[in-house]
């Protein structure tokens, strides 16, 4: 069933209420901590300027939703080293 606005604005000023901490518990599934080699970095650098994202989380959950919804050929093909 739909939320009326009513909820959802109760909801809202529920999550609005909670701390940065308390949010992230709610919302955060993982962190995921890695190494860059320097091509690796220049590489992510020029994908976030070619597509105006300003945060490196933000162009990495892009390309894993957008690899989510490739095909297994399209996403074997798009991961294919050699």
């Amino acid at each position: 069933m739909a939320k009326t606005p009513t909820q959802r604005k109760k909801e809202q000023r529920e999550r609005d209420k909670l701390t940065n901490e308390e949010r992230e518990a709610l919302l955060l599934s993982r962190r995921i901590v890695t190494d860059l080699y320097h091509n690796t970095d220049n590489a992510l650098k020029r994908s976030m300027a070619r597509g105006g994202i300003e945060e490196e989380q933000d162009l990495i959950s892009r390309l894993i939703h957008g690899a989510d919804r490739l095909t297994d050929k399209q996403l074997e093909k798009l991961i294919r080293i050699t």
